[in-house]
């Protein structure tokens, strides 16, 4: 989606219908709430500087009814000029609120409930690192605790396209990346080095071993067969071992290897 129009710098946000394509909900500023999860697991957001269309602006007329149920959506997050970063399905989208906005003249702060179990807490700024262009050096992850490594892992999964949009060819067999395992000390960190080695600052190529083993059929940056090289493998070991997950009840680091070897991936470990 390239929506850069007029004030394409002010707009963040985009809501489409899930059910008809034509059916645009409009465009947000800003998302207040969206990261915040309440306890029966909906989500109470504050759509500031917002323009609403379609079935979006027919729920503002019925508020407090039956009919302020908009359903479902797809939530897009968009960069300076306007183009689709990435976007989440968004279900229970319910207007519960509406009033003139601040921000300009003509829109308005609209307040919805809605649910999406794959935006995960702790992504906002991972986002704003991606629309700014400030996600452009390695290592911006390393200090993340366990709920943040998870949270830049899903911002890598659904901004990988438009990361890759300059290079979406996979990278040519053979190639030789590095991959270093002083930072890895559990699975999901495994993960973001492994997405950096191979697709750069925030890069994706996984974040669960089935992921990685569809990743490796190719599509996601670079098609086997390539060579590994694990720098620091030793320490990423130890603080790997018994990490299993899924497809075996080995170890994580020996399912991992096995993974690589099926996919003719020459892992050289230092």
């Amino acid at each position: 989606m390239d929506v850069a129009g007029g004030a394409g710098e002010e707009r963040k946000y985009a809501l489409t219908s899930d059910e008809e394509e034509s059916d645009f909900w409009g465009f947000a500023d800003e998302a207040r709430g969206l990261f915040i999860l309440s306890e029966d697991g909906l989500r109470q957001v504050e759509l500031l500087g917002c323009s609403p269309q379609g079935t979006l602006l027919t729920c503002l007329d019925h508020l407090g009814g039956r009919r302020a149920a908009a359903g479902s959506a797809h939530l897009a997050f968009l960069d300076a000029e306007g183009v689709e970063m990435g976007s989440y399905f968004v279900s229970n989208v319910t207007a519960t609120a509406a009033g003139p906005s601040q921000r300009r003249e003509g829109l308005l702060d609209v307040t919805v409930r809605l649910w999406c179990e794959e935006l995960l807490p702790g992504s906002a700024w991972v986002w704003d690192a991606v629309r700014t262009g400030q996600l452009n050096r390695k290592g911006l992850w390393h200090s993340l605790d366990a709920e943040g490594r998870k949270a830049w892992l899903s911002v890598a999964l659904w901004s990988r396209q438009y990361q890759r949009r300059e290079r979406p060819k996979d990278a040519a067999p053979g190639r030789v990346f590095t991959l270093d395992g002083r930072q890895v000390v559990d699975a999901d960190s495994f993960y973001c080095a492994l997405g950096e080695a191979i697709n750069g600052p925030g890069g994706y190529f996984g974040w669960n071993l089935a992921a990685v083993d569809d990743c490796l059929g190719g599509g996601f940056g670079v098609r086997p067969p390539f060579t590994l090289e694990w720098q620091n493998s030793g320490i990423a070991r130890s603080r790997l071992a018994n990490q299993a997950r899924g497809r075996d009840t080995g170890a994580f680091f020996e399912v991992l290897l096995e993974i690589f070897a099926d996919h003719d991936i020459d892992v050289l470990l230092r």
